[in-house]
């Protein structure tokens, strides 16, 4: 079972690239279903087809040709419905705080319950063994950044939650009620939470399998490139695998005797060489974009994706385009390493690796906490937590080096104080 997951900058033509590579794959018996998590519903628009969602289907699988059926996500309550028990053991807590019961509502609410909703319907896709193929066509890059870091995160915040001695819990519970004048939390709440940590790490499994990896799309635009390199970092950051950039929507050469005035009745010689002046500095920043894609990105492979006179609607026009690409876009059955977090032992320690392309050490910040390895890229953060191996040793040094987080640890048998957290600096 393969799952591949495609985001981009608003706009660079991320969902055409996923239904393109969909109905490619289908066409070659691959059984497919595109599935998309964008809240602009435009799957549809580029497979030429509607698809609804209704009150008794709320997320109906719809065939689109033989092979290939497509899914748009709507929106569900079901999440929010079964995080109701958590929610009110929370609010009944902080109103014996004291705290307003609005400021209390806002805070007991799911995190990124929207997000939840794909990822458990992804999910149960994969698990129903009915495809040989999923695709996603994900939000914009920093949502889709949110929706796959968060069930790391959520399930850390989870088990947080969930007390390790539930026997002892309810043993106490009186006696710790009556001494707190909180209330702790019941069966049904230490159930959903359970639920809920299993279910997130499921999820987390199939985002960190061989077989998952993300496709990055962008034009050969500065600001576009710009953006996708720290997104290539951060999907780094997460242990998340990327397989494959495909550079959308490039011109032909100027040179070309395919380019003309197409669609125009001018007999202007100024005007026809205005235009072709204007298609060939087009085409001469876009060069200097590839040439920049090529070297930010390398040795990723590089899918180029022709700017098309028309625009490619419906499963054929997308079987074509996906036909004209540079590149195998539709190899979607190979696999790559899973590229996470390793740990090996070197010299008398260990050595803790963890990629991240596009970096300096002078933008990873890295701290120890107890148990976890707190690493942060710019504005994203992962806590780590660290292998049994690792807990008691300590850091002696940390580097950034050929696109790889480098963390030395050597063994000490002195347990850490609770309340201990060392910084770390990165050569």
């Amino acid at each position: 079972m393969r799952v591949i997951l495609f985001t981009g900058k608003g706009g660079v033509g991320k969902t055409t690239t996923a239904a393109a590579t969909a109905v490619q794959a289908a066409r070659a018996g691959i059984k497919t279903l595109v599935m998309s998590t964008d809240a602009a519903h435009s799957l549809g628009d580029a497979l030429g087809v509607v698809l609804v969602t209704t009150p008794d289907d709320p997320d109906p699988v719809v065939e689109i040709e033989p092979g290939l059926c497509a899914l748009q996500l709507s929106s569900s309550h079901s999440v929010r419905r079964s995080w109701r028990s958590v929610q009110d053991y929370l609010l009944t807590v902080f109103k014996g705080l004291g705290i307003d019961p609005v400021v209390a509502d806002e805070l007991t609410e799911l995190p990124g319950a929207d997000e939840l909703v794909a990822l458990l319907e992804l999910r149960r896709q994969v698990e129903s063994g009915t495809w040989d193929l999923v695709i996603v066509d994900c939000a914009p890059t920093a949502e889709t950044l949110r929706l796959l870091a968060l069930p790391e995160a959520l399930a850390w915040h989870v088990e947080k939650l969930i007390p390790a001695q539930r026997g002892l819990l309810r043993a106490l519970r009186p006696a710790a009620a009556s001494a707190t004048g909180l209330p702790l939390p019941g069966a049904q709440v230490l159930d959903t939470l359970r639920r809920w940590h299993e279910s997130l790490l499921e999820i987390q499994s199939i985002l960190a399998s061989a077989t998952t990896s993300v496709r990055l799309v962008l034009t050969p635009e500065r600001v576009v490139i710009a953006e996708s390199r720290r997104t290539l970092t951060s999907l780094r950051l997460y242990g998340l695998t990327v397989d494959q950039i495909v550079v959308n929507r490039v011109f032909p050469d100027a040179a070309s005797p395919d380019v003309a005035v197409s669609g125009r009745e001018s007999h202007d010689s100024g005007q026809e060489s205005n235009h072709t002046a204007w298609l060939a500095g087009w085409n001469e920043a876009q060069q200097r974009g590839l040439a920049e894609v090529r070297h930010s990105f390398d040795p990723l492979p590089i899918v180029i994706a022709p700017y098309l006179s028309h625009e490619p609607v419906g499963p054929d026009a997308l079987a074509a385009l996906a036909r004209v690409c540079t590149g195998a876009i539709g190899d979607v059955l190979t696999t790559v390493p899973a590229q996470g977090m390793t740990v090996r032992p070197e010299g008398r320690g260990y050595l803790l690796t963890l990629p991240l392309p596009l970096v300096t050490a002078a933008q990873v910040d890295l701290k120890r906490r107890d148990d976890e390895l707190l690493v942060a890229v710019a504005d994203h953060r992962r806590v780590l937590s660290l292998p049994s191996i690792l807990r008691r040793c300590v850091v002696t040094g940390a580097v950034v080096r050929n696109a790889t987080l480098r963390v030395r640890f050597v063994p000490d048998e002195k347990l850490w104080p609770v309340d201990k957290q060392e910084s770390v600096a990165p050569e």
